[in-house]
């Protein structure tokens, strides 16, 4: 790389925030919250349906 490049990538790292983690470590921690509940909800009703169509695709042959 150039050094004009390199002296952009230094401001342009120097010059961003590290951001909030808290706030992504909560928005994590939510979603996964969210899908383990959702799953817990829907897996048998999934599971069902999922065997029903490989009962019905095995009477085809």
């Amino acid at each position: 790389m150039n050094l004009f490049l390199k002296s952009k990538l230094a401001k342009l790292i120097k010059g961003q925030s590290r951001a909030d983690v808290p706030g992504w470590v909560l928005v994590v921690l939510m979603t996964t919250a969210l899908v383990t509940g959702i799953w817990s909800i829907a897996a048998p009703k999934l599971t069902t349906i999922l065997r029903n169509s490989l009962d019905a695709m095995g009477g085809i042959r």
